[in-house]
């Protein structure tokens, strides 16, 4: 210890990924998939319902088919945004009020994964020290998928085979809103073994 109280030798003990893919293409590319799911799923009940309610735009009034299918069109827009959210986001009844508020505030230039869209995890270089053991998390039913994720422990990102993976039973990509006790748990555990 040095005269500030500080450990010189003071190095991370463990790392934890929560909801971290190792590859923004691949993430994309997933998430894009599970909405492309949602919106064939809504496009099924529409025709459903189109069906059921006997609609025939050949008999709408000039214009006036053109006008509903548009609003029609953005209210279905939402609500497949709506459901990708409550599916693969954040299995809330509602945005949780902290994830709004870091919403509102968040930047303009790092935000989102325009911002790092070439992002591919790499090994650490030859000659660098033994990483720390590491936790790898992620919800049940995140975006962020098991095949994203899969490159921490099959790539050897992290220079070793100590890395522990987690599924939060029951959530998406925000399990601490979702399940903070469940989240902590995991933490407070792995935390206990390894710092």
């Amino acid at each position: 210890m040095n005269e500030n109280g500080r450990d010189d030798d003071a190095r991370c003990l463990s790392v934890i990924l929560s909801s971290t893919p190792t590859s923004v293409s691949l993430v994309e590319e997933t998430a894009t998939r599970l909405l492309d799911a949602i919106k064939s799923e809504e496009d099924e009940k529409e025709t459903r319902n189109d069906e059921n309610n006997g609609e025939d735009d050949e008999s709408d009034a000039a214009g006036a088919g053109e006008k509903k299918k548009k609003k029609d069109n953005e209210s279905n827009n939402e609500q497949i945004l709506e459901s990708f959210r409550q599916r693969h986001q954040c299995r809330t009844p509602s945005i949780p009020q902290p994830l709004s508020d870091a919403y509102s505030h968040a930047g303009t230039v790092w935000r989102g994964t325009t911002a790092i869209p070439d992002y591919v995890a790499k090994p650490p270089s030859d000659g660098v020290p033994r990483m720390p053991s590491a936790m790898i998390m992620r919800g049940e039913h995140d975006f962020v998928t098991q095949e994203c994720m899969e490159g921490w422990k099959k790539d050897d990102l992290f220079g070793h085979k100590f890395v522990r993976e987690v599924v939060l039973a029951g959530c998406a990509h925000h399990g601490l809103l979702e399940n903070p006790r469940l989240y902590g748990d995991v933490v407070d555990s792995f935390f206990a073994e390894y710092d």
